[in-house]
């Protein structure tokens, strides 16, 4: 049947997870972070989604697409939790709690020194030439995982030429300026740590395209990290 559906702008999309947390359906799930309209059938036309998304990447359209299948989406809703109207899963609160932790604060001898080796850190600061960029190692992260990760300067930024950005919180997109530092420069290895939350695809989704635009061949690999301290490599 030809009825009215949301259609989703890859492009356009940050994976935020707005959308997808404001669709009371369950219609849009977050997919190697982006959303997607995963069915079809489970969309009312109703576009509670659309002013969720901070970028404009959803739109109506008039298309042949399935009818509207309110008792399966009842039936789904019986099998899962469905996220809270119209907030993004990175700002869900709530605490979190790791056995054997003590309350105290660390004592001196504890401290360690900074792994950080130039400034700015800010993708948006960042000079596209510089010096310390040549046979660099390159991290690119996303802010709060040096606050969820206990060992990040030694673990991630050791030895590493950091560069950090949120992409939920910071206008435009991170790819062109990532593809002309990764072109311009002897860049070594780029290494991605971001959270688990969905917003966070967007930086990663940036370093793979700035990857393929600068049309070099360089090892790369991703971390996730979990908002209780994990990390997960890809």
């Amino acid at each position: 049947m030809i009825r009215k559906i949301i259609r989703i702008d890859e492009e356009k999309c940050n994976g935020c997870g707005a959308c997808a947390a404001a669709c009371h359906e369950g219609a849009i799930e977050m997919r190697d972070g982006k959303a997607r309209l995963a069915r079809e059938d489970y969309c009312d036309g109703l576009g509670d989604c659309l002013p969720a998304c901070p970028t404009g990447a959803i739109r109506f359209e008039e298309r042949e697409a399935p009818a509207y299948n309110e008792a399966a989406v009842l039936a789904a809703r019986g099998k899962k939790t469905v996220p809270a109207q119209g907030g993004c899963p990175a700002t869900q609160a709530g605490a979190i709690r790791r056995e054997g932790q003590a309350d105290s604060l660390p004592s001196a001898s504890a401290s360690a020194a900074s792994q950080l080796k130039q400034w700015p850190v800010q993708i948006k600061l960042a000079p596209v030439n510089a010096p310390y960029f040549d046979g660099a190692r390159l991290l690119i992260a996303a802010d709060c995982t040096a606050y969820a990760y206990g060992n990040f300067h030694s673990e991630f930024m050791r030895d590493h030429v950091t560069l950090i950005g949120c992409p939920k919180l910071d206008e435009g997109d991170y790819a062109v300026k990532l593809t002309q530092i990764i072109a311009g420069n002897n860049i070594k290895s780029v290494t991605v740590v971001r959270m688990e939350v969905p917003c966070c695809g967007g930086i990663e989704n940036a370093a793979k395209r700035a990857l393929k635009d600068s049309g070099k061949f360089i090892p790369w690999s991703v971390v996730t990290i979990s908002r209780d301290g994990k990390a997960e490599r890809a």
